[in-house]
C-alpha cells in the first residue's frame, strides 16, 4: 500500500456485503485495499458494529457460509488491512440517522476521500438538492459518498 493510495471508509453494510458474498463489487472494494489502491481506515466503533452484526443468529441463519470461524477470519482480515482510529471526534450531525454519524466522523477524521456505502442516508447527502447534503458538500468537499460500484469505477477509470 502506498501512501498516495487514496483513503476510504466502509460502512459496516458494505464490509457485511463483502463478508457475504466474495464475488461482489463490495468484496471487490476490499481487494482494492489488499492490493494497495486503497487505504482503508476503521474506528472501534465499526470493528464492534461489524462484530455484533456478523454475529447475529439471524444472519447466520440467512446466510449459512457465516460459520464463527469465517466471520473471525474476516474481522481479523479488515483489522489486518485497516488502519484503525481510535474514537474519531463528531464533526457532523445527520438528522436523518444519527447512527451514520460515527461513519462520517471517521472519514473525516482519516482524511478520506471515500465514503463507501449503500445507505441512502448517506448517499443523499451528494444530491444537489438536499439543504444537508449541501452544508456536508460546503464543509467537506474533498469527501465523496458513493456506492461500491461507483468506488470501483473511480478507481478503475
Amino acid at each position: 500500500m502506498t501512501a498516495s493510495a487514496p483513503r476510504a471508509v466502509f460502512d459496516c453494510n458494505v464490509l457485511l456485503q463483502a463478508a457475504v458474498n466474495g464475488k461482489g463489487p463490495a468484496a471487490a472494494c476490499l481487494e482494492l485495499v489488499e492490493k494497495g489502491r486503497a487505504r482503508l481506515f476503521v474506528s472501534t466503533s465499526v470493528i464492534a458494529e461489524l462484530g455484533d452484526v456478523l454475529s447475529r443468529t439471524r444472519l447466520a441463519a440467512k446466510f449459512r457460509q457465516l460459520t464463527d470461524e469465517r466471520v473471525a477470519t474476516f474481522l481479523s482480515r479488515v483489522r489486518l488491512l485497516s488502519t484503525s482510529i481510535h474514537s474519531p471526534p463528531h464533526v457532523f450531525d445527520l438528522p436523518r440517522d444519527a447512527h451514520d454519524e460515527p461513519y462520517l466522523d471517521l472519514a473525516v477524521a482519516a482524511f478520506a476521500e471515500y465514503l463507501v456505502t449503500r445507505d441512502n442516508d448517506l448517499l443523499d447527502l451528494m444530491k444537489s438538492g438536499d439543504p444537508i447534503g449541501q452544508s456536508f458538500r460546503a464543509r467537506f468537499p474533498s469527501l465523496r459518498v458513493m456506492d461500491p460500484v461507483e468506488f470501483l469505477r473511480a478507481l478503475n477509470p
